[in-house]
């Protein structure tokens, strides 16, 4: 699959590498052509003298393919700096409870989880969530991490902030990291969150395996917001 702002760059390109092969047919083998064309000239040994190339055809080749590199890079640029949309508005009640994590970007702070993972999201009397994620070590034992999220913004905000330093602590702004809600669908069943920078994925469920349909149409959805599908992470859960 490719991201779709690339889609028609790299069209243009097949386009034009079809053309610079018929020019070189052309160019080579086309009638009433001097196939001599296309070779280098030599001349007298001297210090500043280069073979050059003569084929105007082959100018033209060369245009054509500085074009397609420009456009191409003018996509990828477009692409990589698009600005990340979160979904329309959380409805957070409905948003509370457990969720599997399904996948993820790999991260520092989860190194030492061997699978199991899962977060779960309460209301708190100040109305913040209380945060709770768990994961199983390798050598069996489960781990737990306890934070708090806020919403950004009015009561349907899809952005939320996250801190697992200590409470007193939490007037520090680098002490919350960015939860954007930036997929899921109508039931509430299937989740991505991210943040601005698309350095964090976390793909969560309300069940440990998703069915395939609904997963691969997720995967679609997020790598035509710009996220490389190639560094998600399969979490190991219980079947």
């Amino acid at each position: 699959m490719l991201p779709g702002g690339l889609r028609p760059a790299l069209l243009w390109s097949a386009l034009v590498g079809a053309t610079l092969v018929a020019l070189f047919v052309l160019d080579r083998f086309g009638a009433g052509i001097d196939p001599q064309v296309l070779s280098w000239r030599r001349y007298r040994p001297s210090i500043d003298a280069m073979p050059v190339p003569v084929s105007r055809l082959a100018l033209l080749a060369l245009g054509l393919l500085g074009a397609t590199l420009t456009v191409l890079a003018a996509a990828r640029e477009r692409h990589e700096h698009a600005d990340l949309v979160p979904i329309d508005s959380l409805d957070v009640p409905r948003y509370l409870g457990a969720w599997y994590e399904i996948a993820k970007y790999p991260n520092r702070f989860q190194k030492g989880c061997d699978g199991y993972t899962t977060a779960h999201y309460s209301l708190l009397p100040d109305k913040t969530l209380q945060v709770v994620n768990r994961c199983r070590r390798a050598d069996g034992r489960f781990i737990e991490a306890a934070g708090v999220a806020r919403q950004l913004g009015p009561a349907d905000s899809p952005k939320l902030e996250v801190r697992f330093a200590p409470g007193w602590l939490s007037f520090l702004p680098m002490v919350w990291g960015d939860y954007w809600v930036i997929d899921l669908d109508p039931e509430y069943q299937l989740a991505a969150v991210s943040e601005p920078k698309r350095e964090y994925l976390w793909i969560l469920s309300r069940t440990p395996t998703v069915p395939r349909q609904a997963y691969a149409a997720l995967l679609d959805r997020l790598e035509r917001q710009g996220f490389d599908l190639d560094r998600l992470e399969a979490t190991r859960q219980a079947r």
